[in-house]
């Protein structure tokens, strides 16, 4: 420590930022995290991640739409739910997870400063303090970006944040809207999207693309379309937005919609969510030889390293999966190299979870990929509703599908969606991390009633389809 302040200075403290400096920490290096905000956690925590999910259980809890099926749709925790129903829960959430995240820091001694940070060189920082109290160049050996996305908005859009607003306003509005219309069917759309709906609120989903999540099994996509129309969801896929207007048509503020096919579609409120925009604009990335692309999005190699060997970027930065589970893995095997700590990983049994309701979650190949690829493979399927745990949640739509291949049955791939799909997939994922066949399902006795035991269903549907 003779030339620089710091070993490691991580810029952003959402889930990549903290496994990053965490991981440095504990190998013993000097540590500094520099985050903008005036809390901790990144958008994961402020405005993404764990208010969305902790909104979502709002959502299902308040709307009884879990014992819809049992009781009728007309069933409902509370008949008049508000905004601030809602928000009661996730400002609860935040707070604790913002406590839990400072804690962590302070007791591995990193030195967690408020700042905006943006380089001089590519190893000096300006950090210009959020509390006014001037600026500080710091030095450090390494460097990690984990300064996260923002929403992509337009200059032709009247974002107002009240009737046409972006996914980060949400958490502001201060009453559900009576229809929205989604301009976007991403991840973050379709999980807002598929909320309000459950909610009762009309729905109108409309994207450019044909099918929604093309990165997902087709069949697991194709039955949350059939949920979502279920829900007087309205989808306008492979449609382009011309205009947005905002008027007042003396019934009060409305949002008009212009689609290049010549329809138009007239909602209370618009969600413009068209994606993400790296968070780098303020970072003077050419001062340390660095270029973002016209996204704002970093590029990196296997180890994390930008176009400076010491520079490093992690998480939402870097573009897809853009996952919390995935940015905290990043953080740390980029910490690990950058101090010549080895370590395994293994990024294509990466998990993903897709928070909509109902829920999506996968790992492994898909059955298009494998087709593409000309792998001989077979399918084994479960449906919720062959399982007794199924009926006692009282989710009969949800479907558990095993892939493996044709001649070895190792197990390729698993695809759930329905209740618990995000907790269920990690059983497949530890099968598949050692090889295993789906002989291992049929052989193992799982607890009784419980969603797990969709996994020896599976199995044997798959081994009775080989004849």
């Amino acid at each position: 420590m003779t030339e620089f302040d710091f070993d490691l200075v991580v810029i952003g403290s959402g889930p990549a930022g903290q496994r990053a400096a965490i991981q440095a920490a504990k190998l013993g290096k000097q540590v500094a995290v520099v985050e903008r905000r005036a809390v901790v956690g990144g958008v994961c925590i402020n405005t993404g991640t764990i208010p969305s999910k902790t909104l979502r259980e709002a959502v299902l809890y308040l709307s009884g739409y879990r014992l819809h099926e049992m009781y009728g749709a007309s069933y409902t925790v509370k008949e008049r739910i508000t905004m601030d129903d809602l928000l009661f829960r996730s400002d609860y959430v935040m707070r604790h997870e913002i406590d839990v995240i400072r804690h962590q820091l302070m007791r591995n001694q990193v030195e967690l400063m408020s700042a905006e940070a943006s380089f001089e060189d590519s190893h000096t920082l300006r950090l210009d303090f959020v509390d006014g109290r001037g600026q500080r160049l710091v030095t450090a050996a390494n460097i990690v970006i984990a300064t996260g996305t923002r929403p992509t908005s337009d200059k032709r859009v009247p974002i107002d944040h009240k009737h046409i607003f972006l996914s980060d306003d949400i958490l502001k509005l201060d009453q559900l809207p009576r229809t929205l219309t989604v301009i976007g069917a991403g991840v973050i759309g379709l999980e807002y999207a598929s909320m309000f709906a459950a909610l009762g609120v009309r729905v109108t989903l409309v994207d450019k693309r044909e099918r929604l999540l093309p990165f997902v099994d087709h069949e697991l996509t194709d039955t949350l379309v059939y949920h979502l129309r279920q829900n007087r969801v309205t989808l306008r896929l492979g449609e382009e937005v011309k205009e947005l207007e905002l008027s007042d048509d003396g019934k009060g503020q409305r949002v008009h919609i212009h689609l290049a096919s010549g329809k138009h579609i007239v909602t209370e409120s618009a969600l413009y969510s068209i994606g993400r925009t790296g968070a780098t604009m303020a970072l003077n990335l050419p001062a340390a030889g660095i270029n973002a692309d016209k996204r704002g999005y970093l590029t990196v190699n296997e180890c994390y390293q930008t176009e400076v060997p010491h520079i490093y970027a992690v998480g939402d930065v870097i573009g897809f999966p853009s996952l919390a589970s995935t940015s905290m893995e990043q953080g740390r095997l980029a910490a690990c190299h950058a101090f010549g700590v080895e370590v395994n990983s293994v990024p294509e049994l990466f998990p993903y979870g897709i928070y909509a309701i109902p829920e999506i979650s996968m790992v492994g190949r898909t059955e298009e990929e494998l087709t593409e690829q000309g792998m001989p493979y077979e399918v084994g399927k479960a449906n919720y509703r062959e399982i007794a745990r199924g009926q006692i949640l009282g989710d009969i739509t949800g479907l558990l599908k095993l892939v493996f291949h044709l001649e070895t049955h190792e197990l390729l791939g698993v695809h759930i969606i329905g209740e618990g799909a995000s907790e269920l997939v990690h059983i497949g994922q530890a099968v598949m991390a050692f090889g295993g066949k789906v002989e291992y399902f049929i052989n193992t006795v799982f607890n009784y009633p419980t969603l797990a035991e969709c996994y020896k269903t599976a199995a044997f549907d798959g081994i009775n389809r080989l004849g």
